[in-house]
């Protein structure tokens, strides 16, 4: 995500990994898109065609292609305001409809096609695309999946490595938050995030190691680099991991939402989240850290906000878990004194409203599909959706 690199940023450490010091709980984001035919809605193979039309030019600095050319990367700039974000992904929104509309296709998030086959898509013209895809086989076409990344600023590697560790307490949240992807080759699944499981075959997916200093982190690296397994960071697969080139944490469990409004909140969400952590540090990081995480992962994949969480020592309860929902609105109320204007003040009541009604795009797209009968419709509605036309109620 190069549009989020501090310019200004200095290295803070000298090793193998130097982690560059970027503004602390600065955030950006990346949207993983749907390109689809106005046929059928299904994925079209256009992604090439429609960067070469992105005006104004500058803009293609911040879209860019992905795996297969039935995706296309909106990337966000640096911010500190979740409404200055929405501005900019209006814009963004609007150069990608309008190269669309020379190619007669559309665009739409959501985070995976509903009845696209892997083995039709192609591989995008890239050194680095065909290497992956020569290593990974049928993986990577079966990585046509969709999501939302969100990066925050950190100001070193130690406080990276700490807020990686904590975020994953928040990985439910966050997946249930913007699952997407309730159908895929065709099928309702019965996850409301499928993505998820298409992301977890990869060797290097998963959770970072249990270190707490940037210098233990870079001899893990080292010693990966050194055997061939890794090249750089890019090869880490993780749930959440650090960018030391950016100077961020990056979440990377989201499904791509239907709105470019919600996905902004989920980035103003994690905002708030590591304001929190890096100055409560409310967690004490140890070899179980992760105990619980793939029962509770599981649990926000397969049932959204209704998913139980499975309790971690730490948390003063009567009982061991809790819905995800509860949880949810429990941490939304930790956060009201780290909220610094009202922008940010929206977003907690939109995140609280929507855990209070059980909300999410799965369920508004399985709403659509029983209304309509057809997941190509389905489709040409979620594509008018993300082009502009009005949210869902919940997210007005």
């Amino acid at each position: 995500m190069n549009t989020i690199i501090q310019d200004e940023a200095t290295p803070t450490s000298a090793g193998i990994l130097p982690f560059t010091s970027s503004t602390p709980f600065t955030m950006g984001i990346e949207l993983e898109l749907q390109l689809v035919n106005r046929r059928n809605y299904n994925l079209a193979s256009d992604a090439v065609d429609l960067l070469t039309w992105i005006a104004p030019r500058e803009l293609q600095k911040q879209i860019k292609l992905e795996m297969t050319q039935g995706m296309i990367e909106l990337n966000s700039d640096i911010h500190t305001r979740v409404d200055h974000l929405i501005e900019e992904l209006k814009g963004l929104r609007a150069a990608l409809n309008r190269g669309a509309q020379y190619l007669n296709i559309d665009v739409s998030g959501g985070g995976a096609h509903p009845f696209q086959h892997w083995n039709e898509q192609r591989i995008t013209p890239s050194e680095r695309f065909h290497h992956l895809h020569e290593k990974y086989g049928y993986l990577a076409k079966t990585f046509t999946v969709f999501g939302q990344h969100i990066h925050i600023g950190v100001p070193n590697g130690d406080d990276a490595l700490y807020l990686t560790h904590a975020f994953s307490r928040f990985v439910p949240h966050f997946i249930a938050l913007s699952a997407a992807s309730p159908f895929y080759q065709g099928a309702d699944t019965k996850f409301d995030s499928s993505r998820s499981n298409v992301v977890r075959a990869f060797p290097l997916s998963g959770t970072a190691p249990v270190h707490t200093r940037w210098s233990e982190f870079e001899t893990y690296y080292d010693e990966l680099l050194q055997m061939g397994i890794v090249g750089s960071m890019k090869d880490f697969y993780w749930d959440i991991r650090p960018k030391p080139e950016y100077g961020t944490v990056e979440i990377r469990v989201c499904d791509t939402p239907l709105t470019i409004e919600h996905a902004a909140h989920l980035g103003a969400y994690a905002q708030l989240l590591a304001r929190w952590i890096l100055t409560e540090r409310p967690f004490v990081i140890r070899d179980d850290f992760y105990l619980l995480y793939q029962y509770n992962r599981f649990e926000a994949s397969r049932f959204g906000l209704n998913g139980m969480l499975a309790l971690h020592a730490e948390t003063p309860s009567a009982s061991t878990k809790l819905p995800i929902y509860e949880h949810l609105l429990q941490q939304l109320q930790l956060l009201q004194p780290y909220v610094q204007n009202e922008a940010e003040q929206l977003t907690l009541t939109r995140l609280r409203h929507v855990a209070n009604e059980r909300l999410s795009d799965a369920g508004w797209l399985r709403k659509v599909f029983a209304q309509r009968g057809s997941l190509n419709d389905m489709m040409r509605l979620s594509s008018e959706l993300w082009m502009g036309q009005d949210p869902p109620p919940y997210f007005q």
